[in-house]
């Protein structure tokens, strides 16, 4: 885009938010240079709107002002409380992210244009918009199919994707700069932050990727007897339009709805919860926008989800850290705590790891022995983050969107039970998943992987010799090089090998002792 039209862009973008106080706010003004004040006056801040609001209730208005791509910036940054703070974080979860529809028939030229026929040919009727949203909207269409069935049809707004890119490289372009002249953006990572947002977005907008989220999601779940997920009509799904089953259901918006429906509001409180930890720590796959709307509880009282545009993941070693710091905790070995977080390498071996331990005691030791209903998830995680902040550790994003996303889902259970107890109800699912990780379960599986480990070298040992031949062929012709790409990528499959090598050489030693022994 260039840097003058990214500059151009950013100054429009703070001209709004000072406008609206939310880019030099008026609570952080002590202590700031004369400039900055100076900058605050020159660019039009408002001095006398919304002096009641707190600044993250400001900062969310100027962001929904500015446009679809300041709204998913804003979600984004919900998730980093330890970049914005706790407060503004919790503002920002309240972003709407509403726009105007667009008009029916540019939804049905979209749809041409993407699927590459005629919507008479796709759908019998196809009603005007029934939600819209910065990145699409919803119609409700009948499948011309032999047997007809009802679907919701979700449309990309035309020309979203180019507003998007032009965005985007401003944002780029402000993280850039900032990193390059503060330390503490640096350790902030910004620009990780923008990049995620590009990911996000560049998922969002194509619907192929949703539905395959969804397609993996009902995968995953096609056996849990209280969640299930609306199926895709793939027939009728390209890159702009997303069409699947329609849910009749009942939202779980209100508990007097859910109970009037016939279900009992505190069973779909402890389903919404271990639906949750289900997803997130059995397949390393979780729906991240769990917030009401996009909950329903069909006729035979299964929890059904929607909208699937933000997922998250969790690969294995975070999934095991998960394990393992939490055992800790529940051990109240605090030290083990510690030592999984220098281990994994999330805090710099500048801080003693003692004090770390004593920070995280400071966090854990209030919990214990206080009822469930005095002990909030998000303000755990508040103190979880200004422990982060205290001790430089990096963000981990996947961590951050399961932590969000288990605040959410906390407080949807709630609504439905105000007496809902979080913790006995998450025990079931947890208790197997770390039985799993760390258990003697784990431990077999470890072995077996070694075992294959010792096989899969055996297979290689040929191709490894004709290997060495080779290499000590080039290191006689004085010497051989490799590319930095290539050694990073060696040391990356090196630190993802070593346990299960080792395994395999402790195998391989018994085996060579027993052969030893029975040759003697």
């Amino acid at each position: 885009m260039g840097a003058w039209s990214d500059f151009w862009r950013l100054h429009h973008a703070a001209r709004a938010l000072a406008k609206h106080d939310a880019l030099i706010p008026r609570e952080y003004l002590d202590g700031l240079p004369l400039s900055l004040r100076m900058a605050r006056r020159l660019l039009g801040t408002r001095e006398r709107d919304d002096k009641i609001a707190p600044p993250g209730v400001r900062l969310a208005a100027a962001l929904e002002s500015l446009g679809p791509a300041y709204i998913k910036l804003g979600q984004v940054l919900a998730t980093r409380p330890d970049l914005i703070g706790p407060d503004v974080a919790r503002a920002l979860e309240t972003l709407q992210d509403r726009l105007p529809p667009f008009p029916t028939e540019d939804a049905k030229k979209q749809i041409e244009a993407s699927l590459l026929k005629p919507v008479a040919d796709l759908y019998s009727s196809l009603s005007d918009p029934v939600a819209a949203a910065s990145i699409a909207q919803v119609h409700v269409g009948e499948t011309t199919d032999e047997v007809s069935k009802k679907v919701a049809v979700k449309v990309l707004r035309p020309g979203i994707a180019q507003e998007f890119a032009k965005d985007l490289s401003a944002f780029a372009f402000a993280a850039r700069m900032a990193e390059r002249y503060s330390a503490e953006a640096r350790r902030l990572r910004l620009r990780a932050v923008v990049d995620t947002l590009a990911l996000s977005v560049a998922l969002e907008l194509d619907l192929r990727m949703e539905g395959a989220a969804a397609s993996e999601l009902a995968e995953n779940t096609k056996n849990d007897r209280d969640f299930r997920v609306p199926a895709i009509d793939w027939n009728r799904t390209a890159g702009h339009v997303l069409t699947s089953e329609w849910i009749d259901g009942t939202p779980i918006r209100d508990p007097k709805d859910v109970e009037a429906a016939g279900h009992d509001p505190k069973r779909i409180a402890v389903v919404v919860v271990q639906s949750f930890l289900t997803q997130a720590l059995r397949d390393g796959f979780f729906h991240a926008d769990l917030h009401p709307g996009n909950l329903f509880v069909d006729g035979e009282g299964r929890l059904v989800a929607v909208d699937f545009g933000i997922m998250g993941r969790l690969d294995v070693p975070m999934r095991r850290f998960l394990a393992e710091t939490l055992g800790g905790f529940l051990a109240r070995d605090y030290m083990r705590v510690a030592e999984v977080h220098y281990g994994a390498g999330f805090v710099p071996p500048s801080h003693p790891i003692e004090t770390f331990a004593q920070a995280l005691r400071a966090v854990g030791e209030p919990i214990f022995g206080r009822t469930a209903r005095d002990v909030s998830m998000a303000k755990l995680l508040a103190q979880l983050f200004d422990t982060t902040y205290r001790f430089d550790m990096q963000a981990q994003p996947q961590l951050i969107l399961l932590q969000k996303t288990m605040v959410v889902v906390e407080g949807v259970a709630r609504a439905l039970d105000p007496d809902f107890d979080i913790w006995e109800s998450s025990r079931p699912v947890v208790e197997k998943w770390m039985l799993e990780q760390i258990g003697p379960e784990a431990r077999l599986k470890e072995v077996g992987d070694g075992v294959n480990a010792l096989g899969r070298l055996a297979r290689d040992l040929p191709q490894l010799l004709r290997n060495a031949e080779i290499i000590s062929t080039m290191l006689a012709d004085g010497g051989m090089r490799l590319h930095p790409d290539t050694v990073r990528q060696i040391a990356d499959a090196q630190a993802l090998r070593t346990r299960h090598v080792r395994i395999a050489i402790w195998i391989a030693a018994v085996a060579l002792g027993v052969l030893a022994a029975g040759l003697l």
